[in-house]
Formats: structure tokens, C-alpha cells, sequence
């Protein structure tokens, strides 16, 4: 995939949106049209459950229906939005605690989200049903695209 072109026509899609949600769900679709061998392409969001815990609630995204809630520090999802560190993940069914949103999921990419002030506000997730889908390279092209997003939120 070349990611610069990708970085470059996100950046054009999004730019000018004053619209969060907008600009979220036009990532996801984006996302998910450029990208190949993905069953899911969304983003959690930082939220507060009705207990007070920090929790990542469904956000926009294109694939099959998707947990609506998930632990801070749970799953891959919540691991990434706790230690604020991409995970890479060749085989979900290795990953401790894995959460089987979609049974179909193999393989796993999640990038944290940043507001200006360094807080993690949610992440974006990619899910794949093949084992190994996402290289280093793959990492570093999606963390571009976090990039992106987060200045259009």
C-alpha cells in the first residue's frame, strides 16, 4: 500500500470537517475501501461507564456488528488505549484476555488516539481473518493515518 498517497488523500477527505463523528465515520469508510483483507475497520472511544471506569464505547466503524463496550486494559483494544502503545497482534487467539467481538478475526492492528493535550481519547482498530496480516509496515502507514485523524477531531 503506498500510505503517503493514503496520508495525503485522508488528510484531503477530512480536512476543513468541523465534525467529529463526520470525520470518524468517513475515516472508517476510507480506511475500509483502501485497505485490503479487513472484516473490520472502526475506532473506539474513550468514555465513562455508568460505574465511573474509563471504558472504550463503539465508535464509527465498517464491518459486522462490534462489541459495544470494552474495558480499559482489556482485550487488545483496551490494552492499547492503557499502556498508550500500538499493538500489533499476529494471532488474536495467542493474545491474553483476547476479546472476540467477531469470531471471523485473526489478526489485529490498534492505534491509540491523542487529543492536543497527549490523552488517549480512543483508538482505531483493524481486524483481519488472516493470521500475520499486518507487517511493521503496515503499523507505521495506519500510525500516519492516526495522525491525521487526530488533528481533524
Amino acid at each position: 500500500m503506498n500510505y503517503n498517497l493514503l496520508t495525503k488523500s485522508l488528510q484531503a477527505l477530512l480536512e476543513g470537517v468541523p465534525y467529529p463523528v463526520a470525520n470518524l465515520a468517513n475515516a472508517a469508510a476510507f480506511i475500509w475501501e483502501s485497505a485490503d483483507r479487513l472484516n473490520w475497520a472502526g475506532f473506539y472511544l474513550t468514555e465513562q461507564n455508568a460505574a465511573g471506569e474509563k471504558v472504550l464505547a463503539l465508535g464509527p466503524f465498517q464491518g459486522r456488528p462490534a462489541c459495544i463496550e470494552i474495558p480499559w486494559g482489556k482485550g487488545v483494544c483496551g490494552t492499547a488505549a492503557a499502556l498508550d502503545e500500538p499493538q500489533r497482534v499476529e494471532d488474536v487467539h495467542q493474545f491474553p484476555g483476547h476479546i472476540a467481538c467477531d469470531a471471523a478475526s485473526a489478526s489485529e492492528l490498534v492505534i491509540p488516539l491523542h487529543n492536543q493535550a497527549g490523552e488517549v481519547i480512543g483508538v482505531l482498530d483493524l481486524d483481519s481473518p488472516e493470521k500475520g496480516r499486518f507487517t511493521p509496515e503496515d503499523l507505521e502507514g495506519f500510525q500516519a493515518l492516526a495522525r491525521v485523524i487526530e488533528g481533524c477531531l
